[in-house]
């Protein structure tokens, strides 16, 4: 048993080093395979006044004149060093960027991951008690209009709505950490939460549904209510209690994907978050920010499922 169990892990371990791997690999490529380069991305038209010996000199600054296979290597060795480069544009490392970008991206997953499964839940219950009345239909309506909205066009229409007609918009104002003004973060922190909540909701709202309505008709669940049992209880001590697992695999898909995903909405709202570095990265084509970046974004996403599979042997010890 105990054998079985370090080869599960294991087997694990390996899993998520050939991901990774493979993933350091695919943006390295997908980076060079885009036009332009550093020198472009930096000086734009004023590349073209530049000498044969001026490129030159720029491509050994900004170490790109090596063979890719050596650009990789070196990359990747001082990554795992420690060392995730150097931002040219704002003469800074991409670890103090990074230091500084990576919490309000985690706040704000975080945030939106909270109300989505909140709404997600309370909406997958509340449509999945009559299955096939109005009110199921007008929470699948909210479930397939939440999915069919791209964000950025609700964040647009928030925008334009909150600002324009009721001159309420805390996001136009610099950015505020928790430690400076709690309250102005919280504000600013609002709207984009309710976009990617809403992002959110969907999917949980779904999955819930469908378990809930797997989950009621099991055995256990009449047994409960020939036991005098409130419907209250049943629902959520029985039904919802046993629908875990599937919300569980779905919220921690979601919050993966808030990580990575939120880079539009940070745009917008102007949040200095992980996602707009990676964005002001690639527009200026700094290699190291991006990768470093990505990789960052990987091992967290990584971490993420490696934490909810353990959330699954506290829901249901029965899962090895």
């Amino acid at each position: 048993m105990r054998l079985a169990k370090t080869s599960g892990i294991a087997a694990r371990l390996l899993s998520v080093l050939i991901t990774l791997f493979g993933i350091s690999v695919f943006i390295f490529i997908v980076l060079r395979v885009i036009p332009g380069d550093t020198i472009t991305g930096s000086l734009g038209i004023e590349t073209g006044v530049l000498t044969p010996e001026q490129i030159d000199d720029l491509k050994r600054y900004y170490g790109i004149d090596k063979p890719l296979l050596l650009q990789y290597f070196s990359w990747i060795t001082s990554f795992l060093s420690g060392d995730l480069g150097f931002a040219y544009s704002t003469g800074v490392s991409v670890l103090t960027l990074t230091a500084s970008s990576l919490p309000v991206t985690i706040e704000l997953a975080l945030f939106g991951t909270i109300s989505g499964v909140i709404m997600g839940i309370a909406i997958g219950m509340f449509s999945a008690k009559k299955p096939g009345s109005a009110r199921d239909f007008f929470g699948q309506l909210f479930g397939l209009l939440a999915l069919a909205i791209p964000g950025f066009v609700l964040s647009t229409a928030i925008v334009t709505i909150m600002a324009n007609k009721f001159g309420y918009f805390p996001n136009g104002y610099e950015y505020m950490t928790p430690w400076e003004d709690l309250w102005m973060n919280l504000q600013q922190m609002l709207f984009p939460s309710i976009v990617l909540g809403i992002a959110v909701a969907a999917p949980v709202m779904r999955t819930t549904r469908s378990a809930l309505l797997e989950t009621v008709d099991k055995d256990f669940i009449r047994t409960a209510f020939g036991k005098g049992l409130k419907s209250r209880t049943v629902q959520f001590r029985h039904v919802l209690r046993n629908s875990l697992i599937p919300i569980v695999t779905m919220t921690g898909i979601q919050f993966g994907y808030l990580l990575g995903g939120a880079v539009i909405v940070e745009k917008i709202f102007a949040l200095p978050g992980m996602g707009r570095q990676i964005l002001d990265a690639i527009n200026k084509r700094e290699y190291a920010t991006v990768q470093s970046s990505v990789m960052i974004f990987a091992i967290l996403f990584v971490t993420i499922n490696l934490v909810t599979d353990i959330i699954y042997r506290r829901i249901d010890p029965r899962i090895k």
